[in-house]
């Protein structure tokens, strides 16, 4: 005989999965039990919000689903903004939730509610076993639909009774399959190479498509064979690493660089796994006379907001391996070279302008610090290749956007374009558990560190090493400028914070913290945090009038004229 709680714990670790993140609950008892002793870890953190966000992150950086487990009623409530973040952001996540059980439907039992019409919207699919002895095939379908095509978020439920039950193990069915698409239409990428080669000005924006297909060494070798301009983006950011010569950093219009020149006068886009989002203004950005080719593993993804001219439904690392393939049997990857050369030349030329502007914020020697001096201060004391960058906030997220050098993949985590807050701690504590080698530093605003602060107890109980920068402006900024921008004033209620030491907290709790009041101490705090081998806050205390790009957009929601504000900026 076996019981489902243990079916569960097999199904997992026969999967590869060797850490499941939760808050514990009298409905997943079951589980917690039959993990005890075998190589799977339960994880356990103050809140299921972060359980969730933990899993997002493992899975965003293993590229395999992350499993999170929460119990019933309000523990599965709890896990649903970290659910829709993973939706958007497109992130491998696998949740398993328990239930009240079978025989206690309608019966106003502890913790009962519908659980699974709320979450639906929210996923790519959900599932409810309500037969022990197909645990485990249940668990093999909702983990493969999660990693498959397009990743996303699965829901599984479990009634608690399910989980207890016990069952002839000659009753049960183990399935284990993995699957992989790796099919290319080789006609269109013919006609793809055909408009590269009648094209003068080409650009490549790889998106979480191109990450998530392990397109890196695909994408480099492209773009040197032929010598056509790259950019990144969403989960792409380091596909290509920012420090080579053909890759002008991240395809964001507000970013200091050449992508608003790129957009604005290419004559051909490919968008190689990159939706049309509000990243492009739904597409108004990019250059109406251009040629649009739009790659995905999402057939229903191509086309959205825009007309595109090519639409390639695939896998892009199998794309780009043909594509390279077909550059050298055809021999003209040197005529390509000098032909893109001149457009290169003017990316580079653009690119050095506008960094000189953005200079302006990163050398800030204002006091109060300027949040793109704290993010400039973090990004040049994270050079390493293998350090890890997260954000979070509003717009302290938007500036360590507009600022972070990503020099590999998967090594500059923010909660994308959902924009949910408090990811941020989860998110550091998740890459520090994967990565217990690599530095990891948080930068995120006094406004969303409040969301999971308690998640602080927990990187010290586990003992992870964490650096997490608070840029402190007493405010929910982006609430308050994007306020007046619309309305010429602040609504005090909901926007203003106060001093808060939360460097105090942290200490309190085990860990260490700083106080930074002046930008030139950011760097040597920094040096202090990592030295500390703790937990460690450091409380920078930080400029609270620019106003981000973020705000501004914000304010834009129902159709605001901003444009006298822009002017006068």
């Amino acid at each position: 005989m076996i019981s489902g709680g243990q079916l569960a714990v097999d199904a997992l670790i026969e999967k590869g999965v060797n850490k499941v993140f939760s808050l514990s609950g009298g409905h997943i008892f079951p589980f917690y039990e039959c993990s005890e002793g075998s190589c799977l870890e339960i994880f356990a953190t103050r809140h299921e919000q972060a359980a969730v966000f933990m899993a997002e992150a493992w899975g965003r950086m293993t590229r395999k689903p992350g499993v999170a487990l929460v119990t019933a009623g309000p523990g599965f409530s709890n896990s649903i903004s970290a659910i829709a973040n993973a939706q958007m952001a497109n992130s491998p996540l696998l949740l398993i939730a328990g239930v009240v059980g079978l025989r206690a439907n309608e019966k106003l039992d502890l913790q009962d509610m519908r659980q699974l019409p709320v979450i639906e919207p929210l996923v790519k699919k959900t599932f409810c076993c309500q037969k022990t002895e197909r645990i485990a095939e249940f668990i093999d379908l909702a983990y493969r639909t999660a990693a498959s095509g397009r990743p996303g978020p699965v829901y599984l439920e479990i009634p608690i009774d399910i989980w207890s039950a016990q069952v002839e193990e000659g009753t049960v069915k183990r399935i284990n399959t993995v699957t992989e698409s790796r099919a290319v239409d080789l006609d269109k990428a013919h006609e793809l190479l055909k408009l590269l080669e009648s094209a003068e000005k080409p650009i490549f924006i790889a998106g979480s498509g191109a990450y998530y297909s392990g397109a890196e060494k695909e994408i480099t070798e492209f773009i040197e064979k032929t010598g056509a301009p790259a950019f990144t983006s969403s989960s792409g950011r380091g596909v290509i690493p920012d420090t080579h010569p053909l890759c002008f950093e991240a395809a964001s219009a507000i970013r200091p660089g050449a992508a608003s020149d790129a957009l604005k006068n290419a004559d051909l886009i490919v968008l190689l796994g990159n939706r049309i989002s509000l990243y492009y203004a739904y597409g108004d950005l990019l250059n109406p006379q251009a040629k649009l080719v739009q790659v995905d593993i999402h057939p229903e993804e191509i086309g959205r907001n825009r007309s595109i001219h090519l639409g390639i439904h695939g896998d892009v690392k199998a794309l780009l391996s043909v594509l390279n393939r077909m550059i050298s049997e055809r021999g003209n990857a040197g005529e390509l070279l000098r032909r893109f050369s001149p457009w290169v030349d003017f990316l580079k030329n653009q690119e050095r302008e506008k960094k000189s502007f953005g200079a302006l914020a990163w050398e800030s020697k204002a006091v109060p610090a300027h949040h793109m001096r704290i993010c400039a201060e973090v990004n040049r004391f994270m050079d390493r290749e293998d350090d890890i960058v997260v954000s979070d906030g509003g717009d302290t997220q938007v500036w360590m956007a507009m600022t972070r050098t990503a020099r590999r993949s998967g090594h500059y985590l923010d909660s994308g374009l959902f924009g949910c807050l408090g990811c941020g701690l989860p998110y550091a504590l998740a890459a520090k558990l994967l990565y217990p080698e690599k530095r990891v530093c948080l930068v995120t605003g006094d406004g969303s560190i409040g969301f999971n602060f308690m998640e602080f107890e927990t990187a010290i109980r586990k003992k992870l090493p964490v650096a997490t920068v608070i840029c402190n402006d007493q405010q929910w900024g982006m609430i308050r400028h994007s306020q007046e921008v619309k309305f010429g004033r602040f609504i005090k209620e909901g926007t203003e914070i106060g001093m808060v030491h939360y460097h105090k907290a942290v200490e309190a709790l085990g860990g260490k913290g700083f106080l930074v009041e002046n930008p030139e101490d950011i760097g040597p705090a920094l040096e202090q945090a990592f030295a500390a081998e703790m937990p460690v806050c450091i409380n920078v205390l930080t400029d609270p009038k620019p106003i981000s790009p973020g705000s501004i957009a914000l304010a834009m929601i129902g159709g605001v004229d901003v444009s006298k504000f822009i002017k006068g900026a």
